[in-house]
C-alpha cells in the first residue's frame, strides 16, 4: 500500500508549518486533516458566528477534495469539533447543505480548545 499526499493552493496550508498534510490518499481513501476556517494565504480565521465558519470550512474540504480527485459526495466518515456543544445547530445548518442525501457517519465533541481561537474544526474520510 502506497500514500499519497494531496496538496492544493485552494486551501490553506498546514497550520504554522506544522509537519501535516492537507490530506492523504493511501488504499482507495482520502484522509483529510481537520480544516479550520481560514481562507487561502491568510492567518485570520474568517469573521463570524458558527454559520461562517463552518461555510469556509467546507470550502476548504471541498477544494482539497476535489485536488485529490474526489468530492463531498464521496464523504464517509467526518469528525466534528466544536468548541460550544452549543453551535451544534448552526454547524448542522450549514452541514446539512454540504452532504446530500446519504450524509456520512459523524462525530461530533466539544472541545474546550482549538487553534486560533476556532468555533469549528472538521476533518473527514472520503473515498477516492
Amino acid at each position: 500500500m502506497s500514500k499519497e499526499p494531496v496538496r492544493t493552493e485552494a486551501a490553506p496550508a498546514p497550520f504554522q508549518g506544522a509537519p501535516y498534510s492537507q490530506a492523504i490518499k493511501a488504499n482507495g481513501l482520502v484522509f483529510v486533516s481537520g480544516q479550520l476556517a481560514l481562507r487561502p494565504g491568510e492567518k485570520e480565521l474568517v469573521p463570524g458566528d458558527i454559520t461562517e465558519q463552518t461555510e469556509q470550512v467546507f470550502a476548504n474540504l471541498t477544494a482539497i477534495l476535489e485536488a485529490s480527485g474526489s468530492s463531498l459526495a464521496q464523504l464517509v466518515k467526518t469528525t466534528v469539533f466544536l468548541q460550544n456543544l452549543d453551535d451544534f445547530a448552526g454547524m448542522n445548518e450549514v452541514y446539512a447543505k454540504y452532504v446530500g442525501d446519504t450524509p456520512p457517519a459523524r462525530s461530533t465533541v466539544e472541545v474546550a480548545k482549538l487553534p486560533s481561537g476556532a468555533l469549528v474544526e472538521v476533518e473527514a474520510i472520503a473515498l477516492a
